[in-house]
């Protein structure tokens, strides 16, 4: 390592990187970094206008309109990547989902729905990617999105998403140890509340917005919602050379959320 010139371990250009849920909140901030990074991106997302939107900011972006919703659809995915680049060298697991509601209310199939998405779909696309780098013999990176509700409770009705990125935290964690001979290093990125369409009234300056603002950031050391540009030098940092002896993370972006 050249620590004359240590710019240069955070390079990943020319590097092969599949994002899935690539036109969501974290996805859109996933592809334009590492695209504006130098990387080939292979961008995966359900919603075709949306993809569509979003790889027009990325050049050169290879586009794959599905979901990860079943083995086949990872196997397909990673193996279109390669297709399209030769190899794969950057996982970022940005699909998932949340639906609230009360355990009196909510449906055990949406619990289970949770729950598939968030933490059955990216095991299985860790599990696809796993098998594409280890065949390239020189190691690779996995990015999972967990959250801050992966460590702390909710009380509004969050059992399902919480149990999901907990469950995310414990298989980054297994897989960090398990992939760690290989070169492979597996890691999570785990965002508090940040600027996204789904976010967006809690930035606004109207009387529900500031009383649920001013709740939320009496717990936040850094006094100030998330901007998706916390979360770009977290994620170029846990997908280049920077990041080699780290593995098994959750990388709290939460502007000290999880740390009071």
């Amino acid at each position: 390592m050249n620590l004359a010139d240590p710019l240069s371990m955070f390079n990943v250009k020319g590097k092969v990187a599949l994002i899935t849920g690539a036109s969501g909140a974290f996805g859109m901030v996933a592809a334009q970094t590492l695209s504006n990074a130098g990387a080939k991106v292979v961008l995966a997302a359900g919603n075709a206008e949306a993809l569509a939107e979003i790889a027009a900011k990325c050049d050169g972006a290879v586009q794959i309109n599905a979901r990860p919703a079943t083995e086949a659809d990872c196997e397909k995915m990673v193996a279109e990547a390669v297709a399209a680049h030769g190899r794969l060298d950057i996982l970022v697991v940005a699909s998932g989902m949340n639906k609230v509601a009360k355990i009196e209310d909510m449906d055990p199939s949406t619990f289970t729905d949770v729950m598939d998405a968030n933490v059955n779909q990216s095991w299985l696309l860790a599990r696809a990617a796993t098998k594409q780098m280890k065949s390239q013999g020189d190691g690779g990176k996995i990015v999972f999105v967990s959250s801050a509700r992966g460590l702390l409770g909710h009380p509004a009705g969050y059992t399902a998403y919480c149990a999901s990125k907990a469950a995310v935290d414990g298989m980054t964690k297994s897989l960090g140890c398990e992939l760690g001979p290989t070169g492979i290093t597996v890691n999570a990125i785990a965002p508090t509340v940040f600027r996204s369409p789904l976010t967006a009234w809690m930035f606004e300056d109207d009387e529900k917005a500031k009383a649920v603002r001013a709740g939320f950031l009496a717990r936040v050391p850094k006094g100030r919602l998330g901007e998706p540009e916390d979360l770009a030098g977290p994620l170029l940092f846990l997908s280049s050379a920077a990041s080699d002896f780290y593995t098994g993370h959750i990388l709290y972006a939460d502007g000290g959320y999880t740390a009071g």
